[in-house]
């Protein structure tokens, strides 16, 4: 029903318009902007109030091919959060905040975006409604905590709180990030440079030793018939893989089996799976005391929880546990049952819940995960770095040494 609701929001379209004027001040310096507004004329008798003689008005031209720009990210949506939280706690109007945060946006989507939701609301509708109007950018957990700091009356207090989960949330990614990337990305140079040295630099020692009419030694042997393969078959080499990428991307984005497998795959890998499932619990604890604290209900929490772990298996054991609560179980007993959550998470909930204090307990519950991850990733990142050396020494170094022996050979023979 709320994402009907949304998708209906969305829908209509906003009485507002973008607008590019020039004009003339006081003392005749030349003046131009853009300025948001229902028609022309309010814009050129708003300009006049402002002292600028308007000579130019005119709707903003549409992009030819559509809306301008880089893709809206998530950072660009917490550095939002935490601008209009910071100016409404300043006590600067509403309205007066989306046009500031408008002028110094340098994506254009971004701009466009914050344009329309201070259009909408400057026509009199809620804010948690103009933000429907943007799906994508503001989920449901955004939106429905937004609609109580609204009807309570302290939308600063709760955009302020908001931000900062959303702060923590792109850390948390971040780190998650680069304990998976980092060793990918070095063992995609390292392959990159290999094939560099199989493809151009191997074929020319092989014709020096050609001239030599020597044996060349196995080792060395192995390399030359190694980059002979290369040399004859790259192109089918690197369009395999290349097709293999596209394959997999296609699939991983249109069958829920494959996100499910690799979700699974991931959480069962030696030091990145503890990893991933501590950034899932932290992420689960997190939302989970934000809407509790908001005073969403319980079941509802759950169910907009369940899309923000970044993990399918830790996702659909929510919906489990939001089903189990939802007839009449605790949230520890719920939890406890999917047998998914560590013996820690499950106690310490169950202590919230007898206390009253459960949204506390949960984010203390969500720090000493974050902490976990962060003392993890730098872990891995230490105990990654001789590995990445030994890969290194053995594609680079084996093939520097399979080219130099026959000469150290030749030389001992001499």
């Amino acid at each position: 029903m709320a994402t009907t609701r949304a998708v209906a929001t969305a829908k209509r379209e906003s009485p507002f318009q973008m607008f590019v004027w020039e004009g003339t001040d006081k003392r005749g310096v030349k003046m131009k902007g853009e300025t948001s507004s229902k028609n022309a004329n309010l814009v050129r008798a708003e300009l006049r109030k402002q002292g600028i003689n308007p000579t130019v008005v005119k709707t903003k031209p549409k992009p030819l091919f559509g809306a301008s720009g880089s893709r809206i990210s998530s950072l660009e949506v917490t550095i939002f959060a935490r601008m209009i939280a910071t100016m409404l706690q300043s006590g600067v109007p509403m309205v007066q905040s989306f046009e500031i945060l408008a002028g110094g946006q340098k994506n254009p989507r971004m701009k466009t975006m914050i344009e329309d939701i201070g259009a909408t609301v400057a026509g009199g509708t809620t804010l948690t409604e103009a933000l429907g109007r943007h799906p994508l950018q503001f989920d449901d957990l955004f939106r429905n905590l937004v609609r109580a700091g609204e009807g309570a009356g302290v939308l600063d207090t709760v955009l302020d709180t908001l931000a900062t989960y959303k702060e923590r949330i792109e850390a948390l990614k971040g780190k998650i990030r680069k304990a998976l990337f980092y060793p990918a990305g070095v063992v995609a140079i390292a392959i990159l440079v290999s094939s560099i040295l199989l493809i151009f630099v191997i074929p020319q020692f092989e014709a020096v030793f050609a001239n030599f009419g020597a044996e060349l030694p196995a080792f060395t042997m192995m390399y030359v018939y190694a980059s002979r393969f290369m040399v004859a078959w790259w192109w089918a080499i690197f369009g395999s893989m290349i097709g293999l990428v596209f394959a997999y991307l296609a699939l991983f984005k249109r069958s829920a089996k494959v996100r499910e497998f690799m979700d699974r795959f991931m959480l069962r890998l030696p030091v990145i799976g503890q990893i991933l499932h501590q950034s899932a619990i932290a992420r689960f604890v997190r939302t989970l005391g934000l809407t509790f604290k908001a005073g969403v209900p319980l079941v509802e929490a759950l169910d907009i929880c369940s899309g923000a772990t970044g993990s399918i298996i830790y996702g659909e054991a929510i919906k489990r546990i939001r089903d189990d609560v939802s007839v009449g179980y605790s949230l520890n007993m719920a939890m406890k049952q999917v047998g998914i959550f560590p013996h820690m998470v499950v106690q310490m909930t169950a202590i919230g819940e007898e206390a009253g204090a459960l949204d506390t307990m949960l984010f203390k519950l969500a720090e000493f995960y974050e902490q976990e991850v962060n003392n993890a990733v730098d872990a891995l990142a230490s105990l990654l770095e001789p590995f990445i050396m030994v890969i290194l020494g053995t594609l680079i170094g084996g093939m520097v040494v399979a080219m130099y022996l026959p000469i150290f050979k030749l030389a001992a023979t001499i």
